[in-house]
């Protein structure tokens, strides 16, 4: 083997260890962009709301990957609800939805994009009207007045407008009373609602605490009966930004790839074995922290010190309150007797008697005895336990 193909191999075998190390080594990085597909985790996902659609829906969904257009021309269904989320639909399917609309079902629209030549036979226009930082989304039926949703993230500020005035305005932007983002159509004898915010349905919004409200107000509308999901369109397929995404993408090449890299980890551990020295036996330390604590332990005990210790003992089972149960420790009231009994089940009478020890702890003037530590150490445990 001459020098030359030594080199080329060397090199050969440095590059491909440089490449996994990268490959292996990558950090994950938040994807923010807006897929709204039902199969992604990531903020603008859909997952959360599908796994969740059945129970909004009172367990009526059915979903679809066809086009409206397909899927009526084999289907003929009584009246029903129809679902679609950020959905570019031709206009055969439009007619097909019109159909059924007229004929009595309701179809919910939620999506900041609508074919104009949609917008004008339903009589409105959408645009960005708002540039704020965030829109606050509120209901304009007052029994749903104290539900709303902040969009913090990335908002679109699309709204209705130029609407007819045979429309109805369901819900607004707080900041703009013009600014229309639900709406009522009539259409025959049913109805179409149209919501130009498809961010409210992201795992990023329904994780946040109440807003799961202001969705369920806005599907609140929809008759209880069955909802048909056209949910095959907004599917969006991520490209990996991998440097290795073609070889990966390919079985062949994929487990080519990784029987080479298993080849030269097998090739550096037989090859590293046959040439590594004797490695010098370290016994490990030895772990101190018993003696340590008993140390101080004593310490204490010779001082005599118990008010101090008793100081010591308050301040860490209120810590462990604060961290473990979430209680807040700044007055030692009725009220946190009262919370630390539902939260522990222990009796409020030992409860305030322990309360009254550790009060006594933190007052610096208080009289202590070795039997008040004994006593509270005691209850202290028997509390936390």
């Amino acid at each position: 083997m001459n020098k030359t193909f030594k080199l080329y191999g060397l090199i050969f075998i440095i590059v491909m260890a440089v490449l996994a190390l990268l490959e292996l080594s990558k950090s994950d990085v938040t994807d923010w962009r807006k897929n709204f597909d039902v199969n992604e985790k990531s903020p603008f996902g859909l997952y959360i709301f599908s796994k969740e659609a059945n129970h909004l829906l009172n367990d009526k969904v059915k979903r679809t990957d066809l086009s409206p257009y397909d899927f009526y021309k084999t289907q003929k269904l009584k009246p029903h609800n129809i679902l679609i989320i950020e959905s570019k639909l031709d206009s055969e399917s439009w007619n097909k939805i019109f159909e059924n609309v007229e004929k009595g079902s309701d179809v919910m629209v939620i999506s900041d994009f609508f074919h104009q030549s949609i917008s004008d036979s339903l009589g409105f226009s959408l645009s960005t009207i708002s540039y704020e930082d965030f829109n606050l989304l509120l209901l304009t039926d007052n029994k749903f007045a104290a539900d709303s949703l902040k969009l913090d993230k990335l908002p679109s500020g699309k709204g209705f407008e130029l609407i007819s005035k045979d429309h109805e305005i369901l819900g607004k932007e707080e900041s703009d009373s013009k600014m229309a983002n639900f709406i009522k159509v009539n259409h025959g004898k049913g109805h179409l609602y149209l919501h130009s915010e498809p961010l409210i349905l992201t795992n990023y919004y329904l994780l946040k605490p109440g807003n799961e409200k202001y969705v369920q107000d806005v599907f609140s509308y929809l008759p209880d009966r069955e909802t048909v999901w056209f949910s095959g369109d907004n599917k969006n397929v991520a490209e990996s930004r991998s440097p290795l995404r073609f070889i990966l993408a390919n079985p062949g090449l994929r487990y080519a790839w990784w029987l080479l890299l298993a080849g030269l980890l097998l090739f550096i551990i037989f090859n590293a074995k046959r040439k590594q020295r004797i490695v010098p036996i370290i016994e490990p330390k030895k772990n101190k922290s018993v003696e340590f604590v008993k140390s101080i332990g004593n310490l204490y005990l010779q001082e005599g010190d118990f008010h101090d210790m008793m100081a010591k003992k308050a301040q860490y089972f209120l810590n462990r309150v604060r961290m473990d149960l979430l209680i807040d420790t700044k007055d030692l009231d009725e009220k946190f007797i009262h919370l630390l009994h539902l939260k522990t089940g222990k009796s409020v009478e030992k409860i305030k008697e322990a309360t009254e020890l550790i009060k006594k702890g933190q007052d610096p003037y208080a009289s202590v005895m070795q039997s008040d530590l004994i006593k509270m150490n005691k209850l202290l445990d028997e509390i936390l336990l």
